[in-house]
This record gives structure tokens, C-alpha cells and sequence, in this order.
């Protein structure tokens, strides 16, 4: 993936305001979100600054939960900032800034370019604005299954915005995303400043158009349990229109290792703590890389053989738990919205699903190949005939096995681990474990299959449970009364198994 750079001094100053934003306490998201941006903005200054919020929510507090939830990582048997999240215990105070960020500094500037792009004929901002809306609402909407939308970000019109179910809101971004792209695109009227503006492909409209066909992809993909017949037809009319999907990384680069400019995950669970020490190897991720001789475990852990926790057993006692191997973290790690790996992904699933498998063997090792790309390693020994991930010739399920498995290592690159864990909830892929990883001799369990999802050992829920999504935020139910009643985090979103 190339790394793209931007003014250092543009940088600084969008994600000054965004930090600064992000920490007040308590900041009401039924007024802050709702307010319009400065009406003298324009789309290629408030753009930047909501592609911001959206990485710092993906990319900060919800990424540390999609980390320990799609169990890449662990907390420490000796710290104890992430103990709640491994217990699956977080309530509507825990974890709200991810939240805040994504509505307050990201949804709200990307209606502003919208708007402001409508005004104009703008068409080309009005792109990029639609698909990252798509993007952030689909994030939140697979975290918390309902959220203010047709109501939202109109101001003090509306201060206390209807919530709405997640398969209205889906069928809505569809359209946005259909208006979008229907529209004349013009790159001749795209001056240096809106190029630099441009966060994440730099004004290449073409990747824009990849990337919105790319999420409605997505969106249909997530359908396949709740509206299949929907689904069926959304991806074979993409494919009958002859979309074109991403071939390259929908990502935030450009992090540096300074306060306030550095990838947010990194921010806030390694600069701000002021330790590296919470996130440790889960032996669910650790075992799948070591049993297939995954180089890519060095890239994620430093060494090829990961000294790993099982999964949540902070107040275990094993004694190689005191030199389990942290997570590594760097500074310039960029936010991936979308990869390669999984756009290839996505497409070898639906040539599989609806196209009698039509390409999609080809597709499928490009994803892999993509995915040792991101973190330096040649994946061509592996998809090769008798290789640890050749694609398999069996079943449908297997082969969707082995798609979402895939998809699911992938995700550990570019703190994008929030959707490995959204993927287990659809496909069921890495399948859950029947038993728990370890025995009470502190011993692997030898029925265990490496890779296999395991209830956390200090989990709160019932036994084989694992959550589903996130509760509605204290920011909502206390301030909003049309905030719906709690939902128990072990209940699917409306499109999950």
C-alpha cells in the first residue's frame, strides 16, 4: 500500500480540533451533532476533518474493542485498562468516544458537503462525503443496530432525533450511495487544494467510484441472513451494471510519531496510558498464524512464535503469561476503512454465492496475496497446491470458511479489527470453539482447534456467549428520550446469525 502525505501544518490543525473535540467530557451528541458546520465552510475544508473523526473512532476506542472482541489480542495478566471489554461487561458509560467522534466530528461535517456539494454541483466531493457516510453509519449501525438517522444532524430543530432500525438506514445509504454515483464526476475542476483535501485517495475519482461500489457490496453482503433474496439481486445488478471494486487500500496514512498526530489506537492505549502493555497475544489469533507458519505473526507480534494469553484469562496463573508478547503498535500505523484484501474478499464471496464460483478462486488468492502484501510478506507459497491456504475445492460452506477466515487475519492489519469481528457475527467464521482453549493445568486443551473463537475465560455471560454489539451510549439514553430500551450485548444486530 502506498503511503500518502499532506502538509504537516494541515495535519497538525485538523487533528488539533478533532482531539480537542473528542475529550470534552460529557459532550451532549443530541446538540453537538446536530449543529451545522461554520456556514462559510466549504466541502475541501470540513471534509478532511470528518475523514478524521471517522478514523478516530474506528481507529481508537472501537478498534481496541474489535481487537480483544475478533480475539486478536488480550489484556495483560499485569495491567488492567481493558479488563471490562475481555469480561464482555461494558455499560452505557463505558467506551463513548468512539461514538462521539464518528457522529459529532464525522457525520455531521460529512452532511455538510453534501449539502454544500448539492448547492454547488459539486459532484465529486458529493462522492467522496456519501461513501464515507455510508461507511461511518454502517460502522455504527453494526455496533449498535439502531441509531438517530433520518431525525440526526438537523440542528436545534431537533435535539432529541428518533432512533431508527438498521435495515431502514442500510436501504437508505444504498440510495445515497445509487444518487452518488449516478452523478457526472469531473476531475478537471479538482484544484491542488481539494487533491490535498482528499485524505484518502488524493482525488482519484476512480477509487472514489471503486470504493461506493465497493460498500454497497458490503451493505448487500451483510443482508445475506435477514434479506437474502435482497442480497442476491443487489450484488448480480452490481455485477450486470459492471462495477468496478477497490484494488487498493480505502485508508488515513500519514500518521507521525507526535502527540496528537500519530494513529489514534496508538494514542490512546500507548502515548496516552503511557504503556505498551495492555494488549497482549490471544492465543486464538497466535495459534492460527503459528500452526500454518504465518509469517505475518512477526508483523503483528515481533517475533514468528508469540508467547499468547488465552482469551481473557487475565487472573490466570500461568507462569508464561508474565512474558507474553505485547501487541506491536507504530505510530504511522494507518486507519483502513476497507482493504484490498477484503474487497477481494467480498467479490471471491459473491462469485461464489451467486455466480456458481465464477472467479472466484482467483479472487480469493489475490486477497491473500494482498493481505502478506500489507505487512511485507509473498503469499504465493501458501495458495499454491498443497499450500497452508489453498483455496479449498469441497463445499460451498467450506469455501465461505475459508473467505471469512481469511478476511478475518487480514483484518488484524491497519486497526481494522472491528470488522473481523463484525464478519464472525455474520458468517460464523472462525467458528466458536466448543471448548475452552486451555485446561485448568494451565496446559493447551487438546480438543481445541487453533483459530477457533473461545467465550472469554472471565466472561460475565453465559456459558459459549459471545457479544453481539455494543449497548446504547449514557451520551443517548440519558439525554434522548427516544433513546430505545438496553439491548444485552449477546443479541445480534438485525443482519447477524
Amino acid at each position: 500500500m502506498k503511503t500518502r502525505s499532506y502538509k504537516v501544518l494541515f495535519i497538525a490543525g485538523i487533528l488539533a480540533l478533532l482531539f480537542t473535540t473528542s475529550c470534552k467530557k460529557q459532550l451532549d451528541i443530541n446538540q453537538n451533532p446536530n449543529v451545522p458546520a461554520v456556514a462559510n465552510g466549504t466541502p475541501s475544508v470540513v471534509f478532511p476533518a470528518a475523514v478524521f473523526g471517522t478514523a478516530a473512532g474506528v481507529g481508537g476506542e472501537f478498534g481496541i474493542i474489535g481487537a480483544i472482541w475478533g480475539q486478536y489480542v488480550t489484556q495483560s495478566a499485569f495491567s488492567n485498562q481493558y479488563k471490562t471489554i475481555d469480561a464482555y461487561q461494558l455499560g452505557t458509560a463505558d467506551y463513548n468516544r468512539g461514538y462521539r467522534n464518528m457522529f459529532a466530528n464525522g457525520l455531521k461535517n460529512y452532511q455538510f458537503v453534501l449539502d454544500k456539494s448539492k448547492e454547488t454541483q459539486n459532484w465529486n466531493f458529493y462522492l467522496m462525503a456519501a461513501t464515507m457516510k455510508a461507511y461511518t453509519t454502517q460502522v455504527l449501525v453494526d455496533l449498535y443496530d439502531q441509531i438517530p438517522y433520518t431525525e440526526a444532524l438537523q440542528g436545534t430543530a431537533n435535539l432529541t432525533p428518533k432512533f431508527d432500525d438498521g435495515y431502514s438506514i442500510y436501504q437508505d445509504l444504498l440510495k445515497l450511495l445509487d444518487t452518488a454515483l449516478a452523478k457526472p464526476l469531473n476531475p478537471g475542476i479538482l484544484t491542488p487544494a481539494d487533491k490535498s483535501a482528499d485524505l484518502v485517495f488524493k482525488g482519484n475519482l476512480d477509487n472514489w467510484t471503486r470504493f461506493a461500489n465497493s460498500m454497497k457490496m458490503k451493505l448487500f453482503l451483510r443482508m445475506i441472513n435477514a434479506k437474502p433474496q435482497e442480497a442476491q439481486a443487489g450484488i448480480e445488478k452490481l455485477y450486470a451494471d459492471g462495477a468496478k471494486f477497490l484494488n487498493t487500500d480505502a485508508a488515513l496514512t500519514g500518521f507521525t510519531n507526535v502527540k496528537d498526530k500519530d494513529n489514534p489506537m496508538y494514542e490512546q492505549n500507548i502515548r496516552s496510558l503511557n504503556t505498551p502493555d495492555n494488549l497482549r497475544a490471544s492465543y486464538t489469533f497466535t495459534s492460527f498464524l503459528i500452526a500454518n507458519n504465518d509469517p505475518r505473526a512477526k508483523y503483528f507480534f515481533g517475533t514468528p512464535a508469540p508467547t499468547a494469553i488465552h482469551q481473557g484469562d487475565y487472573t490466570g496463573t500461568n507462569s508464561s503469561y508474565k512474558t507474553a508478547t505485547v501487541l506491536v503498535q507504530r505510530p504511522d500505523d494507518p486507519v483502513v476503512f476497507m482493504s484490498a484484501a477484503e474487497s477481494y474478499f467480498m467479490q471471491a464471496e459473491s462469485r461464489e454465492r451467486y455466480f456458481g464460483g465464477d472467479g472466484a478462486k482467483a479472487l480469493y488468492d489475490q486477497g491473500v496475496l494482498a493481505a502478506f502484501a500489507e505487512t511485507g510478506n509473498d503469499g504465493s507459497a501458501f495458495i499454491a497446491p498443497g499450500g497452508a491456504y489453498e483455496y479449498p475445492s469441497g463445499s460451498l460452506e467450506e469455501k465461505i470458511m475459508a473467505i471469512s477466515t481469511q478476511k478475518w487475519v487480514a483484518c488484524a492489519y491497519g486497526v481494522h479489527y472491528l470488522e473481523g469481528f463484525f464478519e464472525k457475527n455474520r458468517t460464523g467464521y472462525p467458528k466458536t470453539s466448543a471448548v475452552y482453549s486451555e485446561l485448568d493445568n494451565n496446559t493447551v486443551n487438546p480438543a481445541y482447534v487453533p483459530g477457533e473463537f473461545v467465550t472469554s475465560k472471565n466472561s460475565v455471560l453465559g456459558p459459549g456467549q459471545l457479544p453481539k454489539r455494543l449497548v446504547f451510549p449514557l451520551l443517548e439514553t440519558q439525554a434522548n428520550p427516544n433513546a430505545p430500551a438496553l439491548v444485552p450485548i449477546t443479541t445480534p444486530v438485525w443482519w447477524a446469525l
